[in-house]
């Protein structure tokens, strides 16, 4: 039943209740309300409550009264089947009455109400409110201050939703918004600078702090601004793809410019006086700056005009280079100038393109516009960053901003810990010194020939300046490690310069000798130097360098150990990485790690110093002499783990690589990993989600090094089918899991768990795609093999299915169709090799033609005979063990007392002739081509104990043990007894040299 305006006051008291602190009253009102929500004319009730003059000063309730309506416009307002929703009328109604409501006092009610007006317009606009944009530019032109911020507000927001519609459709009608839109915007904006600036020159000579209007003036343009950057931005295709120039970006882009260069002088002089417009100024000037980075990031090309390129160039560059004393404490502006910079030097399209010219007969190609654009736009840029320049920018880059400041210093000083992690891992635009790092490294990018004797003059002039017996914080100090610093980035373009042999046996080695506590701030930038030069390092030179990592992860100061950690992961991790150097080194780092997990505090560090142990473990021949105290400590970082996801998986990483390390020696360590392991793959825990992935790998890597099966591990396999049950995400470890149970189990696993793993593999196929089976079908196949009285009769249901994928069609040209149709006609083939008997009640069952006909599969003559022409149509798309399993297959059906066999015979025979001439020249091909660890690796380990079983298990197929020639020539006898002179009337059909092929296969005289 609709609500309606009687029911105002029962709403009000409701929405009054539902923020009360008595729990008794709050519940039973949410209650209500949440009842009311699907009703109609509840959001029009809210409405009212809303916009009621005579509720102005009860903000709590209206502000409740609009988190509710936004939450049934989300909810109701597009036509639903299962509730009525917000109908045609009240929904007219409402986009009427939010409309009429602009000039909203409450800030936080106005914020909710442009948000309810984009939500509704993303679903209405323009089809149902077309006049949305209209009448809101109509109520511009007579607004006041407060009511136009709010407009514009709501303008913001809608265009901010609108353009996130992707609808071809959608973004013409953007389009049209940003035509009809731009210019009054533009004209506002630059009116309401001329307000603002006037404003300001007035504070400045005066102490008068009611400024208010002017406040709220200042808002306004914000948003504005806001607006423009939306329109131009969203308005227009990107002018590198459309290579039209976009006209906005060339008119408000110089305008901006100067309006920053007009603010700058505030920044400083305000800061004390009026704090409120001081930090607006902040905010504007960092806003127009990231504006303009966006605008050239969309338009590049127009971006590039002469007008626009080079006096925002110029300008950012000043800024970094020579910032005036207002500027030089206004870090975020830096930052966003810096950036500029960087945006515009790692441009692709002012980057000349190599590739060749396309003629077009009615002018010039769009590659050729664009090569002509960006060698103007190229040597813009050659002007503005001559030689002089660009060694100029590297040099301030290095000397200022690469340098500890004070601040630096004492946070270091204070926590060691945090500091690293701050270096180590802030967003580089966030930051200062990452900033200056990251433009740096494109400016010697671009300029490696020029820059690198500068860099490498620099670090020599640090060295001599700062000689490394040095004790005291000094700037030659600083400016080493600056130096330093600048040379570990650009590793790679350096090493033409410098020879890191050299420099590490002359300097970065002589460096560790000095044990001052003020040397942590060089010892820990060796360590980045070390991690960073990795790929340059010669093996003449890594035993050196690993020692010293070692030291380094012995000292004092935690930054420097952290730093350590990281560099040795990536040595160890290297392609290159000499293990016979460092056997000697991994009992001290093992225990050097225990010791920093005890000392760090931080998440992030416990995650380094993990990620350092479980690269060690899989690096690691022999594993047991360190096993004891590798189980005590996992055992305690994981009690210490708790409600730590990100942590535990981890601790995941690392025991699978222990328990591999382990191989099979990893019984020894089950006490303290098994229960570890069932809490991971437990679908009903509360980590479930972040844990399942990694513990699964754990899992298969326990069953595959296992040497042999226990009763715990054994206990477990009934999570495969309730994680199996929840998705196949993890369906290539749970295959591999699987295999690793029938392999390890045998008999003991299969009478324990056979409803189980008839459960999982009915689930599994029929339900996941090609590439799933393809991973499936293979461990049917071992199974089927291990047990072939057992096994058939307990999958009949899943064999069932793999028989209407053999006789389906629609594989002729679909490769992976056609190798799971290949893969499912071999597995059948086998259970007529190997269990004859069910064969004959597999293909015989009603429910089966039953399965066939309801599945649309016509079966002419008889299953069996449609399963031999699947056969003899397959038998090239399958390996040499595959064929032979088909030609013995084919040989029993000769031994049939069913005439079509007759017709046939030829086709057989080629086949089985085919498949002994071949003989077993590819019998390895499956275990050479194997996955020997499943999903595990690891670069010294040991043969899991499952890839050894499954080698003897293939050894011993009895495909392998039987004689195809043998079996051929019997059943060819048997085919003769039972058809007589018809057999010897398809015979003689046969071609001359297929009969003679056949006596040489089958050595008949």
């Amino acid at each position: 039943m609709a609500l309606s305006a009687s029911d105002l006051p029962a709403v009000y008291a409701l929405l009054a209740n539902s923020m009360s602190g008595d729990e008794r009253v709050r519940k039973p009102a949410e209650a209500a309300l949440g009842e009311f929500e699907s009703r109609p004319g509840f959001c029009s009730c809210l409405m009212e409550v809303i916009t009621a003059k005579d509720l102005a000063s009860q903000v709590d309730v209206r502000l409740m009264a609009s988190v509710y309506f936004k939450n049934s416009v989300n909810r109701y307002w597009r036509t639903r089947r299962d509730t009525p929703g917000i109908s045609a009328d009240e929904k007219a109604h409402l986009r009427q009455k939010l409309l009429s409501h602009l000039r909203e006092e409450n800030y936080q009610i106005a914020v909710m109400l442009a948000v309810l007006i984009s939500k509704i317009a993303r679903f209405d606009y323009p089809k149902e409110w077309p006049d949305l944009f209209s009448i809101l530019g109509q109520q511009l032109q007579s607004a006041d201050t407060l009511t136009s911020h709010r407009i514009f507000m709501i303008i913001f927001r809608t265009l901010k939703e609108l353009s996130t519609k992707r609808l071809t459709s959608d973004q013409k009608n953007f389009a049209e918004i940003s035509s009809r839109f731009f210019d009054y915007c533009w004209h506002l904006w630059q009116s309401d600078v001329k307000t603002i600036l006037s404003g300001f020159s007035a504070l400045s000579q005066t102490s008068e702090q009611q400024n208010d209007e002017l406040y709220l003036t200042c808002e306004r343009w914000l948003l504005c601004l806001k607006i423009i950057r939306q329109l131009i931005i969203s308005g227009f295709p990107s002018d590198s793809k459309s290579m039209q120039e976009v006209r906005p970006v060339k008119e408000v882009s110089p305008v901006f410019l100067t309006v920053i260069q007009s603010l700058l002088p505030y920044y400083s002089s305000f800061q004390k006086g009026y704090p409120k417009f001081w930090d607006f100024i902040r905010r504007v000037c960092t806003k127009l700056m990231k504006v303009l980075i966006s605008i050239q990031g969309r338009h590049p090309y127009s971006f590039g005009d002469k007008c626009v390129l080079p006096p925002v160039m110029e300008f950012c560059l000043n800024i970094i280079i020579d910032p005036k004393a207002n500027v030089m404490s206004f870090e975020e502006f830096i930052i966003q100038c810096m950036i500029m910079v960087k945006s515009l030097l790692e441009c692709k399209e002012y980057k000349q393109s190599l590739t060749g010219r396309v003629v077009d007969e009615n002018g010039v190609s769009p590659e050729q516009m664009k090569k002509n654009i960006s060698a103007v736009i190229g040597s813009l840029l050659l002007s503005l960053l001559p030689s002089d320049r660009i060694v100029l920018l590297c040099n301030v880059l290095i000397r200022r901003y690469f340098v500890l400041t004070a601040g630096d210093l004492e946070e270091w000083y204070q926590n060691p810990e945090s500091f690293h992690h701050e270096q180590d891992m802030v967003q580089w635009t966030e930051k200062l010194r990452p900033c200056a790092e990251a433009l740096y490294i494109v400016l010697f990018e671009n300029n490696s020939q020029l820059l690198g004797p500068v860099v490498v003059s620099i670090l020599q002039e640090a060295m001599n300046g700062c000689p490394t017996s040095t004790m005291e914080v000094t700037p030659g100090l600083l400016l080493k490690d600056a130096a330093y610093g600048a040379a570990a980035y650009v590793y790679y373009e350096l090493s033409n310069y410098l020879s890191f042999k050299d420099w590490f046996n002359g300097a970065l080695s002589l460096e560790l000798s000095n044990d001052h506590p003020n040397m942590r701030i060089i010892h820990r930038k060796v360590a980045l130097i070390l991690g960073h030069w990795v790929s340059e390092i010669k093996d003449d030179t890594k035993r050196p360098v690993y020692c010293a990592l070692i030291k380094l992860l012995q000292h004092k100061d935690l930054a420097v150990r952290l730093a350590a950690c990281r560099s040795l992961c990536s040595h160890i991790e290297d392609a290159n990485f000499l293990q016979s150097e460092f056997t000697d080194l991994v009992a001290i780092c093992f225990n050097l790690c225990f010791n920093l997990v005890e000392d760090v505090q931080e998440f992030d560090s416990k995650v380094q110093v993990l990620n350092l142990i479980s690269v060690l473990l899989a690096y690691v021949n022999d594993m047991v002499p360190f096993s004891s105290k590798l189980i005590e400590f996992f055992q305690k970082v994981w009690e210490e783990s708790s409600g730590e996801s990100l942590l535990q998986i981890q601790i995941l990483i690392g025991l699978r690589n222990f328990v591999i390390a382990l191989g099979y020696q990893s019984p020894i360590c089950y006490n303290m990993l098994l229960p570890i392991l069932e809490k991971g793959i437990d679908i009903n825990s509360p980590d479930e989600l972040n844990l399942l992935e990694d513990s699964m790998l754990l899992w298969e890597a326990a069953i595959s090094h296992a040497p042999s099966m226990v009763p715990q591990l054994l206990s477990y396999f009934p999570c495969l089918v309730e994680i199996m049950e929840r998705s196949f995400d993890h369906l290539q470890v749970a295959v591999n899991i699987i295999e690793g149970y029938i392999i390890l189990g045998g008999l003991e696993f299969l009478r324990t768990h056979a409803s189980s793993i008839a459960k999982l593999l009915d689930l599994i196929v029929g339900n996941v795609n090609d590439r799933g089976l393809l991973s499936t079908l293979p461990v049917i196949d071992v199974l089927i093999q291990c047990f072939p009285v057992e096994v058939p009769p307990l999958i009949n249901s899943t064999l069932q299915k793999l028989i209407i994928m053999c006789l389906s069609g629609g594989d002729d040209r679909d490769p992976s169709k056609t190798a799971v149709k290949s893969s499912a006609a071999v597995i059948i083939a086998r259970i007529l090799v190997m269990n004859t008997s069910y064969f004959a009640q597999l293909t015989s069952e009603p429910s089966l033609f039953l399965s066939l006909q309801n599945t649309g599969v016509k079966v002419k003559d008889s299953v069996l005979l449609c399963l031999v022409d699947t056969w003899l149509d397959k038998v090239d798309n399958v390996g040499s063990i595959q064929k032979k399993t088909l030609g013995l297959a084919l040989s029993i059906i000769l031994t049939l007392r069913m005439p079509q066999v007759l017709d046939k015979l030829d086709q057989i025979l080629s086949v089985c002739t085919s498949v002994i001439m071949g003989g077993n020249d590819e019998a390895n091909e499956e275990e050479s081509g194997s996955d020997t660890t499943g999903s595990s690796g690891g670069q010294f380990e040991a043969i899991p104990s499952k890839e050894l079983r499954r080698r003897q298990i293939k050894f011993s197929d009895p495909v392998n043990q039987l004689s195809l020639e043998s079996s051929v020539r019997e059943n060819l006898q048997a085919c003769a007894n039972i058809h007589g002179e018809s057999f010897n009337s398809a015979i003689s059909r046969m071609h001359p040299a297929a009969f003679a092929q056949l006596k040489q296969a089958l050595k008949m005289q």
